[in-house]
């Protein structure tokens, strides 16, 4: 029996995409992750997987050559995402050689390796191209992904026998990101405000872009598994992916969806944004000074080069996407 390997199969992305791998009815899915912290075992109570290891078990098995011929792909979503994580050496360790040993591993097994890069390679950017001139991450999250797209493309300069793919992943949100605790998404910040306080707070300058505020690329993450699993079906596919919506919205966009999607759920008419502020179910406060200068203010993928490659689909605007998201709440939290 042949598997599919899902690092981070605990975590956000790395559980929606085993989900949507048994939605199409494959099982045969060993789950990798570190469950230090332990509450993130609840994404996958209704997924089907065939085995569970810990990171650090499962890199010493493929090394000692337990998988040998029996992996057909990685998914390679683990990592640390904190992008305020002062430890550079356990980003480093954690994000950087980590991955750096499952890509040498793939390649001298002729396996499918597809794995999670960030728009944080971007950093304070406004192009958001996938090229080596328009990158500068800002922090050291941003620079352990940055650092491994280099390795990335000198593989891909000497053309590899086997797939490498990297997913640069702009602003996630979505079902199964509970655990993620300060780093969830806005809209899930959003959707636990409103319910406990009845009312949403967003950062002074969140309006938009134009009115010299901030707007970013918000992409669900049911979208992120959906291109995750086109790469899968197409091996002979490689290189480095923008996988946003590939449309700037702003944080105001967010609050709005998310504010209405509640008041949908308990039968109430959806409201304009001019309507929630002068309700005060929205409103707006400074901007914290530990985020000033290590935030990138503006984000839009740029998706030419993913459409080139054949992904086809729409990608859900805020509005969609958040809508079903608080549904989603709704029903499982």
């Amino acid at each position: 029996m042949s598997y599919i390997v899902v690092t981070g199969a605990a975590g956000f992305i790395g559980s929606n995409i085993v989900k949507a791998l048994n939605e199409r009815g494959v099982k045969n899915i060993i789950a990798v992750d570190n469950l230090t912290k332990a509450d993130k075992f609840k994404n996958l109570i209704d997924c089907d997987i065939v085995d569970y290891l810990d990171k650090h078990d499962f890199v010493e098995r493929i090394q000692a050559g337990h998988f040998d011929g029996e992996i057909d792909a990685i998914l390679h979503q683990g990592a640390c995402s904190d992008t305020m994580e002062t430890d550079g050496r356990y980003m480093m360790e954690n994000n950087y050689r980590y991955s750096l040993i499952l890509l040498d591993w793939c390649q001298d097994q002729d396996v499918q390796f597809l794995y999670a890069s960030s728009a944080a390679t971007y950093g304070g950017s406004n192009v958001f191209k996938e090229e080596r001139q328009y990158e500068g991450p800002l922090n050291v999250y941003g620079y352990s992904k940055f650092l491994f797209d280099q390795i990335v493309r000198q593989r891909l300069a000497q053309d590899p026998s086997s797939q490498i793919v990297g997913f640069r992943y702009f602003n996630v949100y979505g079902p199964r990101e509970t655990h993620k605790g300060r780093m969830a998404s806005v809209a899930f910040h959003n959707y636990n405000q409103f319910k406990a306080e009845g009312k949403v707070k967003l950062f002074e300058g969140s309006h938009g872009y134009e009115n010299g505020g901030q707007q970013r690329d918000f992409v669900f993450v049911g979208d992120v598994a959906k291109v995750n699993l086109f790469f899968l079906d197409h091996p002979e596919k490689s290189g480095i992916f923008n996988l946003g919506s590939g449309r700037a919205q702003s944080f105001n966009d967010v609050a709005v969806a998310a504010v209405n999607g509640c008041r949908k759920a308990k039968g109430d008419a959806p409201l304009t944004l001019a309507e929630l502020r002068a309700q005060g179910l929205l409103e707006y406060i400074a901007f914290p000074e530990a985020l000033k200068g290590k935030y990138q203010a503006f984000t839009q993928g740029d998706l030419t080069r993913l459409r080139e490659a054949g992904y086809e689909a729409p990608m859900a605007t805020v509005e969609e996407g958040v809508s079903q998201y608080i549904e989603w709440l709704h029903k499982h939290v």
